[in-house]
């Protein structure tokens, strides 16, 4: 959100120094009817939790791989952040055999059993729950970040022309990333304050963007829909009224 900005972890940060309390992320999945709002504090502090995690508990270091197997989800978005933070290159529905770390939700975890290294699980059920039985192998995510740390420093400063994002076989490092979300935020016609409302999955740049770094990197929000083709008639039109939506992607 400044000039100096430089990965996403930096657009956090200038986000919430600029403002706080205003909304980032909500989430909705239509065939649950899960809604949960995450102010920008809010959405840093689960940041800060997951970076120390990340780093402290799962000995991550800038450069290891991490497959992010997940589907378009407001945790998905706290661990792409995370991943800036510590300089982790997170693989977007990346190889579990070939990454350091795997990250998995309840639908790929037979994928992510091919990682040697760390494994953590999420349930992706609402308000962040826990698994009932933690998978085999596996870290429960819901288990373990409560008790991280809420402020986070990165042992070792992030490059921001390193590698940060694989997703579809396009790499990005984290300069080129904020520079992609720019460019796609002023596409989009996103300033300051406005809600823009995704129902694009996040197996792609344009889902990523639209979900999450072009909003993030306008100083606007996102209204990231999961399963919107749940919705009843009528629902989407609702949705972007309540929402107050002012842009909108399929």
């Amino acid at each position: 959100m400044t000039a100096s900005d430089r990965t996403p972890a930096d657009l956090l940060r200038s986000a919430l120094t600029a403002d706080p309390g205003r909304p980032l992320v909500t989430f909705y999945d239509d065939a649950t009817g899960e809604r949960v709002e995450l102010s920008v504090a809010t959405f840093a502090n689960w940041v800060a939790k997951t970076s120390n995690l990340l780093q402290g508990e799962l000995s991550a270091e800038p450069g290891d791989r991490l497959a992010l197997l997940l589907p378009a989800h407001w945790q998905t978005a706290v661990w792409l952040l995370a991943c800036s933070s510590v300089g982790v290159v997170a693989e977007v529905d990346g190889d579990a055999a070939a990454a350091d770390v795997v990250v998995s939700g309840p639908g790929t975890l037979d994928r992510a059993r091919a990682c040697g290294g760390e494994r953590v699980a999420l349930a992706l059920r609402p308000l962040g729950g826990r698994f009932p039985q933690p998978p085999a192998g596996f870290a429960d995510y819901a288990v373990e970040v409560p008790a991280q740390g809420d402020r986070f420093a990165p042992y070792a400063p992030v490059d921001p022309d390193a590698p940060a994002l694989g997703i579809g076989g396009i790499q990005l490092s984290g300069a080129q990333l904020v520079e992609r979300a720019r460019e796609d935020a002023a596409a989009l016609g996103l300033t300051p304050g406005a809600r823009l409302l995704s129902g694009r999955p996040y197996d792609s740049w344009d889902g990523l963007s639209a979900g999450l770094f072009a909003p993030l990197a306008a100083g606007a929000s996102v209204v990231l829909c999961r399963n919107l083709g749940e919705l009843a008639d009528g629902g989407l039109e609702k949705r972007v009224g309540s929402e107050r939506v002012t842009h909108t992607v399929a």
